[in-house]
């Protein structure tokens, strides 16, 4: 089975892109998840993937933020939206059942370059995030993606030294010592880092700054993940990062799983 999750930074621009759909089409994942997709629901035409009869929308109260969906070629047991968070109205995460295992996409909120949300983040949202997957854990395995908003080590993005917590700086937002503490607690939990676990030391980024020719010169962050639950890592055949399929500042990730 293949799953692909990309963070497209707004639906309407992204099928638009040169390759962006043709790349979908071309890998013919079993699902594939969005995120940012700043689209309400009508704005998401189904129409453009025929194969995937079963499209899942979860939109932002506010237009044009946020949001994520689902497109699936098979019809999952049951959908739900959000995790019981009052930012729940930002449309930033579906579950979709399925026969053997959940699959959770999620659009972590971003801590804000002034890290105006970053205690939001520690204090609730990532707490709850969890939360939600331990109890879904406790009837069958899950498989989570999205964007996390995260590098969590230095490893994971070009120049960690200028972006980490010093004593005389916070660190910047995605690497700060509190967001990399609670993305430690997903994998103490039980939870695999699909990539990290079969290339411990491979270096791959699945997002650039529009900035500076950033992509261009591989500037990047590893912030878009896989996570399974343990007793899924068997099962796993492989975890890609798409880093050359353009269409947003992001790039698609994906798994194979037995």
């Amino acid at each position: 089975m293949k799953i692909i999750s990309w963070n497209v930074n707004g639906y309407r621009a992204w099928q638009n892109k040169d390759g962006a759909i043709e790349f979908i089409n071309e890998e013919k994942p079993d699902v594939f998840c969005l995120q940012e997709t700043k689209a309400q629901p009508d704005q998401i035409d189904a129409g453009l993937f025929p194969e995937y009869q079963y499209v899942y929308k979860n939109s932002a109260e506010r237009k044009g933020y946020s949001s994520t969906a689902m497109f699936s070629k098979t019809e999952p047991l049951n959908v739900t939206y959000g995790i019981g968070h009052e930012l729940d109205n930002e449309g930033r995460v579906i579950t979709a059942e399925f026969k053997d295992f959940y699959l959770v996409t999620v659009y972590t909120p971003n801590s804000k370059h002034d890290l105006s949300r970053l205690m939001i983040r520690y204090n609730e949202w990532d707490k709850v995030f969890l939360k939600h997957l331990k109890k879904l854990e406790k009837k069958k395995p899950v498989v989570a993606c999205g964007d996390l908003n995260v590098a969590h080590t230095e490893i994971d993005l070009a120049n960690d030294k200028a972006n980490q917590t010093t004593k005389t700086k916070p660190g910047n937002p995605g690497f700060t010592d509190q967001e990399r503490e609670r993305f430690g607690d997903f994998l103490k939990a039980g939870f695999i880092d699909t990539f990290r676990h079969l290339y411990p030391e491979k270096i791959q980024y699945t997002w650039w700054s529009y900035r500076a020719f950033a992509r261009d010169r591989n500037i990047g962050w590893r912030i878009d993940y896989f996570l399974i639950s343990e007793k899924l890592t068997k099962k796993l055949k492989d975890a890609v990062i798409y880093d050359q399929t353009k269409g947003s500042d992001h790039c698609p990730v994906g798994i194979n799983i037995k």
